[in-house]
């Protein structure tokens, strides 16, 4: 029996499968130390990227992987660690902090134009277990032009601040609260290149 390659290993633990080389049970979405970056992998998402500009072009509707694509550029842009499949309220994990890896929401919108003064995020959820927000802003043709951070304390306090329906009740924060609230984490620097 020929056995498995580091990269083949690390991508049956990130798929959660249940047996390893030799019948040993992996634990289903533990963390295996690096993110898949064959060249498969790129090509699969060039091609994703592809289909979702071609889609935006013949609909002018999102195709839906922003997302995965957003999660994928700030792993890759920050050198994170991806979180277990399916894991509660974190999708990646940062340094280690107080004793433990910070757990990292990763939030991605894609503008194929100028942002929207009323753009908004997707939804936060306040009771899952996070440490801070990453928001990945992604051009036209889904490459990430910055990535801004903020802390679990500050969105809070912007989610709970009484008057914005959107903020109170859909827990959805606009952009450019965001980067107020936040910091540039990627490019460095204060001077992100953001669509305009």
């Amino acid at each position: 029996m020929k056995l498995p390659t580091r990269p083949q290993l690390d991508a049956i633990r990130l798929a959660g499968l249940a047996t390893g080389p030799y019948g040993k049970r992996f634990r289903r979405g533990t963390y295996t130390g690096i993110m898949p970056n064959s060249k498969k992998l790129i090509r699969l998402l060039a091609e994703a990227k592809r289909l979702a500009k071609q889609y935006y072009r013949l609909t002018e509707r999102p195709l839906g992987v922003t997302g995965e694509v957003a999660e994928y550029e700030a792993i890759r842009l920050l050198h994170l660690r991806p979180a277990a499949v399916r894991q509660p309220g974190y999708d990646a994990e940062g340094k280690v902090r107080n004793g433990r890896r910070e757990r990292l929401q990763i939030k991605g919108r894609c503008f194929p134009g100028k942002i929207n003064p009323g753009a908004r995020m997707g939804a936060i959820d306040l009771s899952k277990p996070w440490d801070a927000v990453l928001l990945v802003l992604l051009d036209s043709d889904f490459d990430a032009t910055a990535i801004y951070r903020a802390e679990r304390a500050a969105v809070r306090a912007a989610l709970l601040a009484p008057g914005s329906k959107s903020r109170n009740e859909r827990s959805q924060l606009p952009i450019s609260k965001f980067k107020a609230i936040g910091r540039c984490v990627w490019p460095s620097g204060h001077n992100a290149i953001t669509p305009t």
